[in-house]
């Protein structure tokens, strides 16, 4: 009798997600590891894949998540990377392995036999096969919960600040700049944690949510603009004339990767966005002011090689040059409140949320 296990599935896009039990799990193939979840996280990914805002799903139905902490169950042929036994990281972002193709899973439900898709990586279940350069073992000294965040938030968020803007905590040329963090869900805030380390002259954090406002000046904002009360233009000119050095954009629209760009100053002032804005909506950019020295680019990811950062921030974390990560965790749900996680992700409610799948 195969093994099986308790999902979260999408079959239609816009509804909810269907937390079924009896899901088969495959024996792991080339390049395949099965992994116990023990944490998985939520972000607004996945909250796009489920509302259909990234256009038509061709792979339904399937599984979904793509950061989380777990231990290796089983390994594939080839695999070298780790072996059964180990706390691992599961993130969306490849390293170092094979780049094996997903799995998929065989589920009786209602009568009806199906196949549920997966990608190389996916979290909201029990138990997942993930492909080998999805995952990296994780140092000691972070507690799970914690680790979490190393999957997406983190390395998303901090690679915009360490691997983008190359500013680095302890380096002189990095020290003194004005910063500027638009979106303060969890990448926007590993960005912020990530240029307060660099010892800004200033950092601004921009969102609409006063909570979140909130938060960022517990992990170090100097100053705060919340944009459903106040102007950013006249904000901005009164706090830093002339526009910051570097803004960080994480809000997931349009309009706030326009507003992250007019923010930076002339003459080198850099925008680097990572949010990714529903499928159609395009952005309007004043052409001249590239001519005046503007720049902006996108970031995959933040830019990050997890075999090589993931240990570094671990590091951080340790040295005490992280601190307050605990604080972007703001609610923790079980697999079969995931729906409910969504909508109060949506409703703009929490900043990360936490899955708690228990052994």
């Amino acid at each position: 009798m195969p093994q099986q296990m308790k999902a979260a599935v999408l079959f239609e896009t816009g509804q909810p997600l269907q937390v079924v039990e009896g899901v088969e799990i495959p024996q792991p193939q080339t390049g395949q590891v099965q992994v116990k979840i023990h944490y998985s996280g939520l972000c607004h990914s996945q909250l796009a894949e489920v509302r259909g805002h990234r256009g038509e799903d061709k792979w339904l139905p399937h599984l979904l998540g793509h950061e989380a902490v777990g231990t290796v169950m089983s390994i594939g042929d080839g695999v070298t990377k780790v072996q059964e036994g180990d706390k691992v990281v599961l993130g969306w972002i490849k390293g170092l392995g094979q780049d094996a193709a997903g799995a998929r899973y065989p589920l009786t439900l209602n009568g009806e036999a199906y196949l549920l898709n997966s990608g190389g990586v996916t979290t909201f279940s029990e138990q997942t096969i993930v492909a080998e350069n999805r995952l990296v073992k994780l140092p000691a000294g972070m507690p799970d919960k914690l680790a979490v965040l190393l999957g997406c938030a983190l390395p998303t968020g901090m690679g915009l600040v360490f691997n983008e803007a190359k500013l680095l905590p302890d380096e002189p040329a990095s020290t003194g700049k004005k910063i500027a963090v638009f979106g303060l869900g969890g990448v926007g805030l590993s960005a912020l944690i990530a240029a307060y380390a660099t010892q800004p002259e200033m950092l601004i954090a921009v969102d609409i949510e006063a909570h979140k406002l909130d938060l960022a000046r517990q992990l170090g904002a100097t100053h705060c603009i919340n944009l459903s009360t106040q102007d950013l233009e006249s904000e901005l000119d009164a706090i830093c004339p002339g526009g910051v050095d570097y803004s960080f954009e994480a809000g997931g629209r349009a309009k706030t990767i326009e507003m992250a760009f007019a923010a930076v100053r002339e003459g080198g002032g850099q925008c680097i966005f990572a949010s990714h804005p529903p499928e159609g909506e395009l952005m309007q950019l004043e052409p001249h002011a590239f001519h005046r020295g503007k720049h902006i680019r996108g970031s995959w990811g933040g830019g990050s090689q997890p075999d090589k950062d993931i240990p570094l921030f671990v590091s951080l974390y340790r040295e005490g040059k992280l601190p307050n990560l605990a604080l972007l965790l703001s609610h923790e749900y079980t697999l079969d409140n995931i729906n409910q996680a969504l909508d109060d992700l949506e409703a703009r409610k929490i900043t990360r949320a936490l899955i708690n799948i228990p052994a």
